[in-house]
């Protein structure tokens, strides 16, 4: 079920009704039977797997919290990360390795393995609550984490139906508790987050969803498209990519904020970013913050040398590259964040070692010019990400590295947006409805998620009427599936 359809719109209701409407005992099976119907309505079987894992990993918290020998603590960690890593292996990596298997062995023997693809389709969400129930036995392992011995309310914790499929990957200590806690209906709250639903909904329906035609136009054909036409795909992907999931990200806080529930925050405006490093702090922080604790800090983080820390980071964001899909493209992607961040590591030395005082002043133009700059190392990176292939992200690069700025190009341009003379108007509001959207994002974020109060209810009213309209006037409701949710 996806957020952005007419399901979700009868689904969120009655699920939030009924949650108010009855006792708090109840709740904690109400949400559980709630998320379980949100989840089975992609692949119903595909829920056997996800309570699979439950299972294993609820034992495990317990056999973890009651065990004092290290060894066997150690066990029954590695049986729950095994059980957790075996499925993501199964499903999301077993025939991209097969695939890479089969080249090797068709370029050294002529021909491929005997090893057959496996025709699954991937269990929607997968990394996301594999992450979210490994973060769980890790806290317990390292004792920062009660166990859960309610099997149903560790379940809800793995399934609040939210986050479920896209995130945040949230972290025990903040959501557990929570669904032991009696909740009251507060208006505050609720007007808070229906404001955030709202918010993302408009991100994903009227920016994400607008843009993402003309992206998929072309990049779907490449070699067949100018080096203007690539560069201005690249620029909409940058914004469509952050829309879209960054809105996803809002409506699940702000639906779990309706009932009570407080999520982490996922997103911080990451385009206002000065350095890739503060990129990625705004950026799907959830994530981030995740391979920091259980990875990069257990490698040794920067407590070591600086050879080796390098090589911490770089390892890291690799592994990040392979949890977000089984393709090459994806670990360039990571590769290529990893590269900047060594690069600027390595600049920042160099500053300090010779004193270039210049370039640490915290002035406006400075700023601006380390935003920019950020930006277009990420939009970069972003081709690799969007191409389809590696092969055609290089197509893409080449065209836009030797294009020609000539009223020919930009002719060429035009008409490729425009697509059909008829919606070259709704084109043109289009752009100009992006200008205004990166302009005031950065304060609507903060307005949101309750940073920034509008005095004012008539304002703040009139505000939320104008995106609503805005939903209904120019919302893509195509049920078009979220980004991350391939996930």
């Amino acid at each position: 079920m996806l957020f952005n359809s007419f399901e979700f719109l009868l689904f969120f209701p009655i699920v939030t009704i009924l949650f108010f409407v009855l006792p708090h005992r109840f709740r904690w099976f109400h949400l559980l039977i709630s998320s379980c119907i949100f989840y089975m309505y992609f692949i119903p079987v595909y829920i056997l797997i996800l309570f699979g894992t439950i299972v294993i990993d609820y034992f495990a918290g317990i056999y973890l919290e009651d065990t004092l020998d290290p060894k066997k603590k150690k066990i029954y960690l590695l049986w729950s990360l095994v059980a957790n890593i075996g499925v993501l292996a199964v499903f999301k990596y077993y025939n991209f390795f097969l695939d890479n298997i089969n080249l090797a062995a068709i370029a050294a023997f002529d021909q491929p393995t005997a090893l057959r693809f496996l025709g699954i389709a991937l269990p929607i969400g997968l990394s996301f609550h594999t992450f979210q129930a490994m973060s769980y036995t890790f806290e317990v392992y390292y004792g920062r984490q009660k166990a859960e011995r309610h099997f149903g309310i560790y379940a809800l914790y793995v399934m609040f139906y939210p986050q479920l499929v896209a995130g945040p990957i949230e972290r025990p200590q903040n959501i557990l508790h929570q669904f032991h806690e009696k909740k009251y209906f507060d208006y505050t709250r609720f007007a808070s987050g229906m404001g955030l639903m709202v918010w993302g909904l408009f991100k994903k329906v009227v920016i994400a969803d607008n843009v993402a035609g003309l992206v998929n136009l072309a990049y779907g054909d490449p070699e067949n498209k100018s080096g203007l036409t690539l560069l201005l795909a690249s620029y909409l992907f940058a914004v469509q990519i952050y829309c879209d999931f960054s809105g996803y990200s809002d409506m699940a806080i702000g639906a779990a904020r309706v009932m009570g529930y407080d999520l982490m925050e996922n997103f911080r405006t990451p385009y206002i970013a000065k350095s890739i490093k503060e990129f990625w702090s705004r950026w799907h922080i959830s994530l981030s913050t995740w391979f920091r604790d259980y990875l990069y800090i257990p490698l040794g983080g920067n407590r070591v040398s600086k050879s080796k820390w390098m090589f911490n980071l770089f390892f890291v964001f690799l592994v990040s590259g392979i949890w977000h899909g089984a393709n090459w493209t994806y670990i360039i992607w990571v590769a290529l964040h990893g590269l900047f961040l060594v690069l600027a590591i390595l600049k920042d030395e160099y500053i300090e070692k010779n004193k270039i005082s210049a370039l640490n002043k915290n002035t406006f133009w400075l700023n601006s010019f380390n935003i920019i700059i950020t930006f277009h190392l990420a939009t970069f990176a972003w081709i690799f990400f969007r191409a389809e292939t590696v092969s055609d992200a290089f197509v893409i690069i080449q065209r836009i590295t030797q294009l020609q700025i000539s009223p020919t190009s930009f002719r060429e341009a035009i008409n490729f947006f425009a697509v059909d003379p008829k919606n070259f108007g709704r084109i043109i509001y289009l752009f100009g409805l992006l200008a205004a959207f990166l302009y005031i994002d950065p304060k609507m974020d903060q307005i949101v998620k309750g940073r920034i109060t509008i005095a004012r209810p008539a304002v703040r009213y009139a505000l939320y009427a104008t995106i609503a309209a805005s939903i209904l006037l120019l919302g893509f409701f195509g049920e078009v599936s979220f980004i991350y949710f391939q996930f």
